[in-house]
């Protein structure tokens, strides 16, 4: 008789409400090149709810979730990268492993293309993980697989920021608080806004060194100009989208950088390309990022210390109340599932 592990499924029609709680197969053992890993934590990003509620396409009966970290029980033949015991996290796009973008969608990517990870084992080529940072737990470690390697992505692999440097982080969630950490940890100016002026608190806690309620403030890309005396800040983590991007655009220095992440205003909308040309500014759309990076930033996060921002945790059969929980906005940094 085979063993059977616990999963969630996606089932048409496609909503929070009807995530389910199932049994599958257990994968069994790995064959060549494989791991089997016992997922122990994922974390949840605005691309798993979109899939999850039915404004992403996927299939039927698709198991959720991109993020996942655990513990390897079992290599296979010609496995030399892991060892039975090591902590891993999965990666975003297992098919891109080096060099240039070379994906533009997500029909590998787990928990949209593919299953992901919101189940007890899976068994995958290798390249589907790469080591945790020491000192990390799992639910810490679930957040570097989308979250945190956009945010080192686009402060350091697409920005090149270094000391000294200026940053502009919008809103309160993954992306943009592991970014504010990033850019402190290496020595840049920190501007970070919010709605709430408790978020704010906890921004400054971080070392944020400007603090701007955009509620009280919609013209706030003019004050990031005054509080750098006119010049703009060198980087903006765009995750608004067309909502947010005119002023970002008006806060970005000449010849600045602007990481375009999220669409959390909308995927369409005016862009003022005028200024965004005045300004000669680089306006760069990216989608998470390589293996390679991520082993990256796995490196830079074991000599900073930089630890991510867990809002709140949730079990495993609690994913819908943890979506929910998202949806409302009310968390800072990220929401995790423990298993």
């Amino acid at each position: 008789m085979v063993d059977k592990i616990k999963a969630l499924r996606l089932k048409e029609p496609f909503g929070l409400e009807n995530i389910q709680v199932t049994e599958m197969d257990d994968p069994g053992e790995p064959g060549p090149g494989e791991v089997r890993v016992r997922i122990k934590a994922s974390s949840l990003n605005y691309h798993d709810y979109s899939v999850a509620a039915g404004h992403m396409n996927t299939e039927d009966g698709r198991i959720p979730m991109s993020d996942g970290a655990g513990v390897v029980e079992a290599v296979g033949q010609g496995v030399e990268e892991f060892t039975v015991g090591d902590h891993v996290v999965s990666t975003f796009f297992p098919t891109w492993q080096t060099g240039p973008a070379r994906v533009a969608d997500f029909k590998n990517t787990p928990g949209d293309g593919i299953d992901g990870y919101a189940r007890e084992v899976v068994v995958r080529p290798t390249n589907y993980f790469t080591h945790q940072p020491r000192n990390y737990s799992h639910a810490e470690s679930a957040t570097l697989t989308t979250a945190g390697l956009t945010a080192w992505r686009a402060l350091v692999v697409d920005g090149g920021i270094k000391p000294g440097s200026t940053v502009l982080v919008l809103g309160s969630g993954g992306v943009s608080v592991f970014a504010c950490q990033l850019a402190k940890s290496l020595g840049a100016t920190v501007f970070a806004t919010s709605s709430s002026n408790e978020k704010l608190e906890r921004y400054k806690n971080l070392g944020a060194d400007h603090l701007i309620n955009y509620e009280e403030d919609p013209e706030w890309g003019k004050t990031v100009r005054k509080l750098t005396h006119g010049r703009g800040v060198d980087h903006v983590v765009e995750v608004g989208g067309p909502g947010t991007l005119p002023q970002s655009i008006d806060a970005v220095a000449i010849g600045g950088h602007i990481a375009l992440i999220g669409v959390l205003t909308g995927s369409e909308g005016k862009v003022p390309t005028a200024k965004l040309m005045a300004k000669q500014a680089r306006l760069e759309g990216l989608i998470v990022g390589s293996c390679e990076y991520q082993k990256d930033l796995v490196r830079a996060l074991e000599a900073n210390g930089v630890k991510p921002v867990v809002d709140k945790t949730f079990a495993f059969e609690e994913l819908a109340d943890a979506f929910r929980y998202e949806k409302d906005g009310k968390h800072f940094g990220k929401i995790c599932l423990e298993f």
